[in-house]
Parts: C-alpha cells; structure tokens; sequence
C-alpha cells in the first residue's frame, strides 16, 4: 500500500516505543480491558497514534464489553480495510490510511443502525479534547 507518511522501520521504532511499535506496525493486539480508552467516553476525536491522522468522533463511541474502545463508524475516508485471515479466521483488519498504521479489526456485529464494531487498541489511537 502507498501510505503519505512513509518512514523506515527503525524511524517508526524509535518514535513509537517498543509496545506501541508493535502493535501499529507489527499488527499486535493489547490484552482485553487493560487500554486507557477501552471505558474512555470525554467527547472529541480518537486520532492514530503514530500519525495524529483523525479517525473516529467521540460520538460514534461505545460500550461493547469486549474489552477493547469500540466505535461504530470511523471517519469517512480515514482508515483502509484489509482481509486478514491470520490465526484460522477471516476477518477484515483496519489500519491508518495515512501512514499504514494497524488500529484493529472491524465486526459486523455493532448494535447502532451502522451495524459495524470497530474493535481497536487503545495504544494505537490518541485523544484530542
């Protein structure tokens, strides 16, 4: 994928720490209920974590109870969908259209009228009041 922000692996290592490293750029995931934003509902916008790239809105946050900040619609254009079918599944992976950056996966179970659960690590998203 092309990506506007484009920056070696030791670049995005040295800028991100080795935990958020590996979860925007080696695709990892946080241990369920253990994110700073997972029950985090202030109102304005989850930005990405290694780009500052906008996102999602406050608003379109929710509580799912799977242990992870969920949301049912991002911010039209702003992130990529990506079939991933790693470990037995197939599931649809979402990652920063900006920089590439591995923000979770998406889930056609959410309960608003979008019908969609996005399942994302707090570690790689920021908040701006």
């Amino acid at each position: 994928m092309n990506y506007s922000v484009k920056k070696t692996e030791e670049e995005w290592k040295a800028e991100l720490g080795l935990e958020r490293y590996r979860i925007l750029r080696q695709k990892g995931t946080e241990f369920p209920n253990s994110g700073e934003y997972n029950m985090h509902f202030e109102k304005g916008t989850y930005c990405c974590g290694a780009c500052e790239e906008p996102l999602f809105e406050s608003s379109s946050k929710f509580n799912s109870s799977c242990g992870w900040p969920s949301f049912d619609e991002s911010i039209p254009g702003k992130v990529e969908y990506i079939k991933d079918t790693t470990h037995g599944m197939i599931r649809t992976e979402v990652v920063c259209a900006n920089c590439g950056g591995h923000l979770g996966h998406v889930f056609d179970d959410g309960p608003s009228e979008t019908k969609q659960r996005y399942c994302v690590n707090s570690l790689s998203v920021d908040f701006k009041k």
